[in-house]
């Protein structure tokens, strides 16, 4: 596989969503720049795209709940030497259950990772791009963007939030070579619901999850089309 020598940086990139929309950028020959949390899962997914795709994966763990992380993770990206080409902001998290029944230091979590870190990495990121005149964002919303969700009190709004952020920065790059995308997908076959705790919830029973392999091409394309 020849590679394109661009590199595509991702966060939540060893599972779900994210780590179907790797393996397409792999497969298209992107160099990755791949954040998680966990060394090891870091460590099987690129040893997995470098070999089978031949592209340069770069692992960096750093936990995006924690509120410097998003800055770290620009700063190690500036210190190798690495221009991102695509930024692809995957990373989020829910709680599952009735708000004044959840732990609260998990809720603000939750806006730490879906809201602060991704305004963080879009801020960094984007300020280079236009400098550039060249790049891609794809944002991970959902199909909660557009509707409230009980049960899911924070995280809707959170998820509503990249919607109206995305939209807004749409809107302020048109006159660039700059695209933003947002990506809304329903209820996806991923560990979502598991770190949610919402095993048992009404969607995960009752809906035909959707394959976050389909979710990632049909995010992928409308990327490269600058939707």
């Amino acid at each position: 596989m020849e590679t394109n020598n661009q590199y595509a940086l991702i966060t939540g990139g060893t599972s779900g969503i994210g780590y179907e929309l790797a393996k397409i950028f792999a497969e298209k020959g992107y160099n990755l720049v791949l954040v998680a949390r966990t060394e090891d899962d870091l460590s099987t997914t690129a040893n997995e795209f470098r070999g089978l795709y031949g592209v340069n994966v770069i692992p960096i763990a750093r936990d995006l709940f924690q509120p410097f992380a998003a800055f770290d993770v620009y700063d190690e990206v500036k210190a190798k030497g690495i221009t991102v080409n695509v930024l692809v902001n995957d990373a989020g998290q829910g709680v599952y259950g009735k708000f004044i029944e959840t732990d609260i230091t998990q809720q603000l979590d939750i806006i730490q990772l879906n809201i602060s870190s991704l305004t963080v990495l879009t801020y960094l990121f984007l300020k280079d791009m236009v400098a550039r005149n060249e790049g891609k964002i794809l944002q991970l919303a959902s199909i909660v963007s557009e509707i409230p969700a009980p049960l899911q009190a924070v995280y809707g709004p959170t998820k509503q939030y990249i919607l109206s952020f995305t939209e807004a920065l749409i809107n302020e790059v048109k006159d660039t070579n700059v695209t933003i995308t947002a990506l809304q997908p329903g209820p996806t076959d991923t560990d979502f619901f598991n770190k949610a705790g919402a095993q048992n919830s009404k969607i995960v029973k009752e809906t035909k999850l959707a394959d976050p392999a389909e979710v990632a091409r049909d995010g992928y394309e409308a990327l490269m089309k600058g939707d």
